[in-house]
């Protein structure tokens, strides 16, 4: 017989594995009255397409009665439309019924972008859990709630993100390009990371929220050139990335957003982390096969790196120096200074030993960076060569942004003037440009 159990697991299937890549809505209805369910069912989709775009399909899925009733919403097109404002949709529904007091419906609504890698049951728990904070938020007041702002980031299609150009010089054409990126939260709904996290409350999965960020920049780099770097913490991957299923599912999305794994680099940022039966190499293995390698962040002579430096051996293609193992000058602290270079020597070896590259973030004068460049660190992320720019911006100016000659980068940083124009448009190939050095 096909029970309750069985109608429970059906729907899973149908709305959530069946649309695997598309944003996802879910609609809790309870104590519904005063109507009939088919009457009540015909009519949520009118409401829906009231703010939808136009052209704008969907699909729905139902499951329960007029007691508790699930209403599954996903986009009825390849890519997944953007789904319209779901929350204002039933609100205005249920506002106008109640004013010519025709029926009367409590609600709540969850929504996720989290639909690639997370499985079926912990879809469908993130969902169900949301939905039902939210109707508990409603019944109390009819209005957003204070996670709707970070709900819209993730349910969004815009492009919410912005990257930090990775610049390469090459000794030997003695030429500067933009090699490709870090990418950080950015936007219009939010300008960093942190002010995501504020609105997060303190009752969420933190591990969650980190993968739900790493899927929607993965999504905002649609189509982009060049290696993309994205961050993330030991214990989220540990945590997240238990089995190599879900590695496979990370690597579907790369190519489901026309990315190629091997230009793909996650960044351990250095945290603290517990291993219990999983080990973090044994995770990184999971991604290691499709061509996705690691980069260790602010490795520095006290970086608690090391060890997983060590550990993760070959499948470590980047070393990103503590902006501590280059800033004391020989003028300064002699002995300091020989230890950095000592370090920076060490790094080399090792950068050598698995056909690593080495970066250095925060260069912020022309003596630090010739300094670098004579001790073989070729790659920059600073703001002395590049900002923060947008995706968008980031794809269309990649190609603009090669083989910028060294004189001309000699002649903007090591002049005092230049150097402060290079600070207030913050794009030196741009610069170079208007100065007609390139």
């Amino acid at each position: 017989m096909f029970g309750v159990k069985d109608a429970e697991k059906s729907f899973r299937l149908e709305f959530i594995d069946k649309n695997r890549g598309r944003p996802l809505f879910l609609i809790r209805f309870e104590q519904l009255k005063n109507i009939k369910l088919n009457e009540f069912l015909e009519m949520v989709p009118e409401y829906i397409v009231k703010v939808s775009a136009e052209n704008a399909k969907f699909k729905y899925y139902i499951l329960g009665d007029a007691r508790i009733l699930l209403f599954g919403i996903a986009s009825d097109d390849e890519l997944g439309s953007p789904l319209p404002n779901i929350d204002a949709a039933i609100g205005r529904l249920h506002d106008e019924a109640l004013k010519k007091n025709q029926f009367d419906f409590d609600f709540g609504v969850g929504r996720t972008q989290c639909n690639y890698i997370s499985d079926i049951d912990e879809i469908f728990a993130e969902l169900d859990r949301s939905a039902m904070k939210n109707l508990k938020d409603n019944l109390v007041r009819w209005s957003w709630t204070y996670l709707n702002r970070a709900n819209d980031y993730f349910a969004t299609e815009e492009a919410n993100a912005v990257i930090q150009p990775i610049i390469h010089y090459d000794i030997r054409k003695q030429t500067y390009s933009m090699k490709g990126g870090e990418v950080f939260v950015g936007g219009q709904l939010y300008q960093s990371y942190f002010e995501l996290m504020s609105d997060i409350p303190d009752d969420q999965d933190l591990n969650r929220i980190e993968l739900l960020i790493l899927e929607k920049l993965v999504m905002a780099c649609r189509e982009a050139p060049g290696l993309l770097k994205f961050n993330i913490s030991p214990q989220t991957l540990l945590d997240t990335f238990d089995s190599a299923e879900k590695a496979y599912r990370f690597k579907e999305l790369l190519t489901r957003q026309k990315l190629a794994p091997d230009n793909i680099r996650l960044e351990l940022i250095e945290k603290p982390y517990e291993e219990k039966e999983t080990k973090l190499k044994d995770v990184c293995r999971y991604f290691w096969q499709f061509g996705i390698s690691f980069a260790a962040d602010d490795f520095g002579v006290k970086s608690q790196s090391h060890q997983v430096v060590l550990d993760l051996g070959e499948m470590i293609k980047e070393f990103k120096l503590d902006p501590i193992s280059f800033k004391f000058k020989a003028e300064e602290d002699h002995t300091k200074f020989l230890d950095n270079l000592a370090f920076i020597d060490y790094c080399i070896r090792l950068a050598d030993n698995r056909e690593a590259i080495i970066t250095a973030e925060a260069v912020d004068d022309f003596d630090t960076l010739r300094f670098l460049i004579a001790h073989q660190v070729y790659h920059f992320q600073a703001n002395m060569f590049c900002g923060k720019m947008a995706i968008h911006e980031y794809k269309s100016l990649y190609k603009e942004m090669q083989d910028l000659p060294e004189s001309a980068v000699n002649d903007i940083l090591g002049n005092q003037e230049t150097f402060i124009q290079q600070k207030e448009i913050g794009n030196i190939y741009k610069l170079a440009r208007q100065l007609k050095l390139y």
